[in-house]
């Protein structure tokens, strides 16, 4: 089962990329058997079987793995916390140096929209790597708070007063929110789960493309998606996927560190969970904007 990040569905903790992936658990020693309870259980059992972190070596007798070099999620909140670190102080940078009066949005703006697809470029390549590259994550999370940092500025100062804070503060609820819900098992993540979420962020996805499609072609907002009662709706809509892909993340790591994977897929948990956390933030920040909007 692959994640819906796309992070983690390259390299991260599907079971078809080498990691566990929903409805499996981690078995003591012996392959995975599939039951009621389990109907997707692999017959390999752990996929990190063949892993020295994983696996009885040299005809040992039975002993507990071995966790040097495992990732833990100390690992992962260690990482994560870095790379929000680095968006976080390059968005501030950002508000505090580019400004948008009226003598310099353009400039300010302008910078901001090429520092996104830097951003976006750069979270292509580490989606496609095969291996984690903190230099390359701490980057993109560089130019991503650079174009937060403006875009929540223009928002803040010329549309919603406080409606950074509004997002960020939402941003924050909803992590926690989803966190709790998980761990306390009100979230079963499973594949019906991932294919309602997925079939939903399909949708979501295809509608906005064609909004935008339109807003290029006739000018305005195209087919209203992003303003009014329809912008209002589809926030909501918006947030709420966030969420799920909060859950889905949630558990893709959970598995990864019950699996053993190595301690360098930190890093790709730490990027996977940041592009969500970004999704969530804007969708805020949009909802906010139209609420706000005259």
């Amino acid at each position: 089962m692959r994640s819906s990040n796309p992070v983690f569905s390259r390299r991260g903790f599907g079971r078809d990329n080498g990691y566990a992936g929903f409805n499996t658990a981690p078995q003591a020693g012996g392959p995975a058997v599939a039951t009621q309870a389990n109907p997707y259980a692999q017959p390999t059992g752990n996929p990190y079987a063949q892993n020295p972190y994983a696996q009885q070596q040299y005809g040992a007798p039975p002993q507990a793995p071995a966790t040097a070099g495992r990732m833990t999620i100390d690992d992962v909140v260690m990482r994560t916390g870095t790379t929000l670190g680095v968006l976080i102080v390059t968005a501030a940078l950002a508000w505090a140096l580019l400004p948008v009066d009226d003598a310099n949005i353009g400039r300010s703006y302008g910078i901001g929209i090429g520092s996104a697809l830097i951003a976006m470029v750069l979270g292509f390549v580490q989606a496609f790597k095969r291996k984690a590259s903190p230099a390359l994550i701490l980057t993109y999370a560089a130019f991503e708070g650079v174009f937060l940092g403006v875009i929540s500025s223009v928002v803040d100062n010329r549309i919603a007063d406080g409606a950074a804070m509004q997002a960020v503060l939402g941003t924050m609820a909803v992590f926690a929110g989803v966190l709790v819900a998980y761990k306390a098992g009100w979230i079963r993540v499973n594949r019906r789960f991932y294919g309602f979420v997925m079939a939903a962020a399909l949708g979501f996805i295809l509608l906005m493309a064609v909004n935008l499609l339109f807003a290029v072609i006739g000018g305005g907002d195209g087919l209203g998606f992003r303003s009014g009662a329809l912008g209002v709706l589809f926030g909501v809509v918006g947030i709420i996927l966030g969420a799920c892909f909060l859950a889905l993340d949630f558990k893709q790591v959970e598995d990864g560190i019950a699996y053993g994977a190595p301690r360098e897929e930190a890093w790709l948990a730490a990027f996977g969970l940041t592009l969500t956390l970004v999704w969530i933030y804007l969708e805020f920040l949009r909802l906010i904007s139209i609420l706000n909007s005259d």
